[in-house]
């Protein structure tokens, strides 16, 4: 069993930043956002399964997801969203286990911004929390996407709380500085989920 290790943290808390560091340690790194990209991409059997479902103005001509119109109908009809999330979920779940299995690295790592929202922290044996006050992840976020405060505060509210994060998360690391604050709190833990990672591979021998 690959010892795979979940990452998480709310929009600014420097999570993309962690997993770059780890990406760059010669860790495998599962992105969750991107394979929710990948099993909507054309030809893939979700986007047929959405067509069928929502008909085709879901669409756009070239045959690829109009993901403004689809995301506008979802917001206004909770049953909608559930009859995408019932196409999409087990999709998603399916590709990232396979990509997780594929990994070659002393342990791979599987990063996404709705980890326990989403029971994907089922499929990690440790999960690192990314943690930011909400002042800061305001400003990050908005200097980083443009998007207006009122937008961020959004997103936030619709995640679980930091608290709820902190309470579920293994480790925790506080990144209320300079990045190479983050990278001097994520070499130890690197370095733990390393010999982590191979007493777990003996444990399996």
């Amino acid at each position: 069993m690959k010892f795979v290790l979940g990452l998480t943290g709310g929009i600014g808390s420097g999570k993309s930043a962690a997993s770059q560091w780890f990406d760059v340690q010669g860790i495998a790194v599962v992105d969750a956002d991107i394979v929710a990209r990948e099993v909507v991409d054309i030809g893939q059997p979700a986007l047929l399964q959405i067509q069928q479902a929502f008909g085709d103005w879901a669409l756009f001509e070239d045959g690829s997801l109009n993901r403004r119109a689809l995301r506008e109908h979802i917001f206004q009809s909770p049953e909608a969203r559930k009859t995408l999330e019932n196409i999409t979920h087990p999709a998603i779940r399916s590709s990232i286990i396979q990509q997780l299995q594929a990994a070659q690295s002393p342990y791979v790592i599987l990063v996404s911004p709705l980890l326990f929202e989403t029971n994907q922290h089922e499929l990690t044996q440790r999960n690192l929390l990314i943690d930011a006050s909400i002042e800061l992840q305001i400003e990050r976020a908005s200097q980083r996407d443009g998007q207006n405060v009122e937008q961020i505060q959004q997103i936030i509210a619709a995640q679980m709380s930091r608290e709820q994060k902190r309470a579920m998360a293994d480790d925790i690391v506080l990144n209320d500085g300079e990045l190479e604050h983050l990278y001097a709190h994520l070499t130890p833990l690197h370095e733990k989920y390393l010999s982590m990672a191979a007493e777990n591979q003996e444990r399996d021998l």
